[in-house]
């Protein structure tokens, strides 16, 4: 059987995002998700940067 990888965007403490699968998520993170595609998250990881919640790399 094969299992759907979600993605997750998680905030690391320097502000900056990062976009991670589902296996390396930790519950003590600020994280918005799951994404169903990477593709997706990208789009939102852009407009937290815009909005200010998270820092350019």
């Amino acid at each position: 059987m094969n299992k759907q990888q979600n993605w997750y965007i998680i905030q690391q403490e320097d502000g900056t995002c990062d976009i991670i699968t589902s296996e390396e998520k930790s519950p003590n993170v600020k994280s918005w998700g799951e994404f169903k595609t990477q593709e997706e998250a990208i789009v939102k990881r852009v407009g937290l940067i815009r909005s200010g919640k998270c820092q350019p790399q």
